[in-house]
This record gives C-alpha cells, sequence and structure tokens, in this order.
C-alpha cells in the first residue's frame, strides 16, 4: 500500500484510514476504538502490554488474540498481575492463545510489579501529561503524514524506562498513544476523525 494513499472506500461508501479496511476486525477496531481516549490504570496497562507484545509483529496478530491475553493475564489488573508467580510464567509461556515471548511475557508481569507500588492514577496521569496540544498538530491526509514517532513519545518512552517500566521504546509508545487517544492520526477524511 502507497504511503501516500489517503482515505479510502470502506464497505458502507464512508472514508477510512486504509489499514482499518484490510480485515473486518480491523474495520470494528478501527472505527470503535483506536485513536479514542483511553483512560484507568488497568485500562492503559492492558493498552502497553499489548503494544509491546506487537512489537515486530502485525497488530491483527494481537487484535485477534486479545481475549487470549485478557484471559492469561487476569484482565491485566495490575494488582491480579503483580502476584502471578513462576509458576503462572511457566504457564503464559506455554499458553498458545497468547504470543510466547520470554522477553514480552517477563516485561508485562515486572511491568505490573512496579506499576503494583504507584499511586492509584499514576499511571493514567503520567501517560497523559504526554499528550501534544492538538492545536500544535497537523492533521494527516495520507499515510506518509502519520509518524512512527515523535518528540512526545520518545519522552514518555523515558519516562516510563525511568519509572522502571520495561518494553516500551519510542515506536511502541507512539503506537501507545495513537490507540489511546493521546493523538487522533486518523486521515482528514477519515469517518472515524468525525466520531472521535
Amino acid at each position: 500500500m502507497s504511503s501516500e494513499t489517503g482515505a479510502v472506500p470502506g464497505p458502507d461508501g464512508g472514508l477510512r484510514c486504509p489499514w482499518g479496511l484490510s480485515t473486518e476486525d480491523y474495520v470494528t477496531y478501527h472505527d470503535e476504538e483506536w485513536g479514542r481516549p483511553v483512560h484507568g490504570d488497568d485500562a492503559l496497562y492492558e493498552r502497553l502490554c499489548l503494544e509491546a507484545f506487537q512489537s515486530g509483529l502485525s497488530w491483527i496478530t494481537i487484535l485477534r488474540r486479545r481475549e487470549g491475553f485478557r484471559a492469561a493475564f487476569a484482565d491485566f489488573k495490575i494488582a491480579s498481575v503483580a502476584e502471578f508467580t513462576d509458576k503462572d510464567r511457566e504457564r503464559l509461556l506455554a499458553d498458545p492463545g497468547i504470543i510466547r515471548n520470554r522477553a514480552k511475557v517477563d516485561a508485562t508481569l515486572a511491568n505490573a510489579r512496579v506499576l503494583a507500588d504507584w499511586p492509584e492514577g499514576e499511571l493514567d496521569s503520567l501517560i497523559w501529561s504526554f499528550a501534544p496540544d492538538p492545536a500544535t498538530r497537523g492533521i494527516p491526509r495520507t499515510l506518509a503524514d502519520v509518524p512512527a514517532i515523535t518528540d512526545e513519545s520518545t519522552a514518555l518512552s523515558k519516562a516510563l524506562k525511568k519509572r522502571g517500566i520495561r518494553f516500551v521504546g519510542p515506536t511502541t509508545a507512539y503506537a501507545l498513544m495513537q490507540a489511546c487517544g493521546l493523538v487522533d492520526d486518523h486521515l482528514a477524511d477519515c469517518v472515524a476523525r468525525e466520531a472521535s
């Protein structure tokens, strides 16, 4: 797909970001979730974990296994995952419903242990403190206008790493910002931009 591609018609005729039309799963995710504000420590922990698991893979791989991830990781409740034992770790590494990458599983468990010590709302406040002012950002017209990293995502990555959070580089941080509505990277003519 050309990076110069703008919004394209979907099955209902409405214009959408091209990536959001490649599968039915993507249409729903694109239209109803991606770019919508997400708040709450557990909800943001889930997105942080899923974006880390996505690193090096297609997002559809993660999206189609999301329920498996939720079942495996106690619905991404920070307090619950922080209590996982070595036995839980071995269970996760044998679970075909998730991505069984040792480094990513270990980071998910370690991050929960770190976050369990944070005051309630601190993860939400920290992440959202890096949301750029929408007035300072142009509205992307084509896929080429959508960055992979920004100064804000680099700063967010550094801030999270400084606080002990693992597996969150600037690209992962930017994907998190896009998915959780800190930035709106729906293309200018996309129907989801009008709805967000």
